[in-house]
């Protein structure tokens, strides 16, 4: 493998098409595509503040590195990613990218991060300012995470989170199988259009949570004060901890909970319109 140490690289494709190499206290400055279409790299201890670095690359790994706002759009087209203990500063990271791994990443301007991309795996991962993050992805594993931004998950599929902090609203909108575990999630309309959504001891926050939902299940959840008009229009099976301010209308199934302050069921309940609700009370 070919090795660059304390290098500094600018303008148009200065490491294009490399295959094999390993990149050790370098910095790329301004300029763009310098690493396209490479394979096999490694970079440790570098610093990228140009365009476009790792498009249509295969099979690289990123330790210990910077990403400067200026390398907005850094991580398209590609295959075979692992990113370790790095900071993203740049915005719009990660499309139309498969098979990426990031550990202990910190990614503080995430806007429009992670989009159609699969084979995703996050694990003690930060992220904030991520409004529309992972818009119809796939095929995503997350563990120990802290996301601030709205939007998130619109689309998704086939996700699987745990001990996550998830401030978003408008999250999870028509995502399809997705399991969270162990969670918290705060933000206004909180899932909803979503098909087989398992929310697992989370506690839910926001307004209208979980409305227009098929085939949603919630086992032992606890939802917050502002938590109001859950489930309508929602296939539902749920098990609550705790209290509920309101439920409104819900569509089919049941809901179980500590207690439930206000049950609306009006005129515009959807058919079959046959939900159990009732409260340890009632039993």
């Amino acid at each position: 493998m070919e090795k660059i140490e304390n290098q500094y690289f600018e303008g148009e494709r200065p490491l294009y098409c490399m295959k094999g190499l390993k990149l050790v206290n370098v910095k790329i400055g301004k300029g763009e595509s310098s690493i396209k279409e490479g394979s096999d790299i490694e970079a440790e201890g570098c610093e990228f503040d140009g365009k476009y670095p790792f498009w249509e690359c295969r099979n690289f790994t990123v330790r210990n590195c910077i990403f400067r706002e200026g390398a907005r759009s850094a991580l398209w087209y590609s295959e075979g990613c692992r990113m370790y203990d790095s900071l993203v500063e740049a915005p719009k990271m990660f499309r139309r990218i498969k098979d990426v791994t990031l550990e202990r990443v910190r990614i503080p301007n995430a806007y429009e991060t992670f989009w159609d991309s699969s084979d995703i795996k996050l694990k003690d991962v930060e992220i904030s300012k991520a409004d529309y993050l992972f818009m119809h992805c796939s095929s995503i594993h997350i563990e120990n995470y802290r996301q601030q931004g709205n939007y998130s998950f619109q689309y998704a599929r086939d996700v699987e989170i745990r001990n996550a902090d998830i401030d978003s609203k408008d999250s999870f909108w028509e995502a399809e199988n997705v399991t969270v575990y162990d969670s918290r999630i705060d933000g206004e309309y909180l899932g909803w259009y979503s098909k087989n959504l398992r929310l697992v001891r989370c506690h839910i926050g926001g307004t209208q949570p979980l409305c227009y939902c098929e085939n949603l299940i919630l086992e032992d959840c606890t939802f917050a004060d502002d938590a109001d008009l859950a489930f309508e229009y929602s296939s539902v099976r749920a098990t609550v901890r705790g209290h509920i301010v309101s439920v409104k209308n819900p569509r089919s199934g049941c809901i179980e909970a500590d207690s439930i302050g206000e049950i609306i069921i009006d005129g515009n309940i959807k058919a079959p319109g046959d939900c159990r609700i009732c409260t340890t009370s009632m039993k």
